[in-house]
């Protein structure tokens, strides 16, 4: 596959692209490029829209630029690993950053969980989405990670396909050697990541959580770690053992 251009701007464009396609711009694109990158009528920049690869195209318009011409495929579309980042929600910063990088490891899907020591109840999906395409954008990744909306722990709990591994990352957990425990894992049909709240999972919730189908609770060493850490951690492990960092996995 051809290495990601990092020199040329990128935008995310919520439209079919093909060679020759007419593209327009919405008014907060057009500053962007206008205003903030001053890019005048054709210039080049990369587009994608995480269904079609990614795309040379020039930029149209007179003294703001108004509408995209896609001229030629840059990248095919790849597709993400089967990995759903489950996470009790922080506050504004420390979320964004959160999803950030969740985007930047490779999570296909972001679960909110809503648990009894969730520090914030109320999500803006938006924001969530933004930060997403911001991710994508910046770091040469063409598919767009899905973004769900907040689930009650129990409620997830509840509807979840058992056939997939759930890796229930847990402060309470004996520590032990996490590469290992991932990499004796039995095969699944995808992967669950979840990192509970910075006040940690109640007894019940625990319980709960261990009494699941196809479960490998998991410790993240001798050390308590910020929520946002802790994902980075949590992530980094499976895509090096069970994720796409690797070539013999399967998830």
């Amino acid at each position: 596959m051809p290495l990601a251009d990092f020199r040329s701007p990128r935008l995310f464009v919520d439209a079919s692209l093909s060679a020759d396609a007419r593209v327009p711009l919405d008014r907060a694109q057009a500053n962007y490029l206008g205003n903030v990158l001053r890019l005048t009528a054709g210039s080049p920049i990369l587009v994608f829209n995480g269904r079609d690869g990614e795309w040379r195209a020039a930029i149209e318009g007179g003294k703001r630029p108004d509408r995209l011409t896609v001229l030629h495929q840059t990248r095919p579309q790849d597709a993400l690993p089967n990995l759903t980042y489950l996470f009790a929600p922080l506050k504004h910063a420390r979320l964004d950053y959160m999803v950030q990088k969740a985007v930047e490891m490779g999570a296909a899907t972001l679960q909110p969980v809503l648990t009894r020591h969730t520090q914030v109840t109320r999500v803006n999906s938006e924001r969530m989405r933004a930060n997403v395409i911001e991710a994508a954008e910046q770091c040469g990744i063409l598919s767009i990670a899905t973004v769900n909306e907040p689930l009650a722990l129990d409620r997830y709990l509840s509807q979840r396909d058992g056939r997939r591994l759930l890796v229930f990352c847990d402060e309470a957990a004996d520590v032990a050697a996490p590469v290992a425990a991932l990499a004796a894992a039995p095969a699944a049909d995808g992967i669950d990541l979840l990192i509970g709240p910075e006040g940690g999972f109640a007894d019940d919730e625990r319980s709960a959580l261990l009494r699941q189908p196809h479960i490998l609770r998991l410790s993240l060493g001798p050390r308590i770690l910020r929520a946002d850490t802790a994902a980075v951690a949590a992530l980094a492990l499976v895509q090096a053992v069970l994720g796409d960092w690797t070539p013999s996995a399967t998830g």
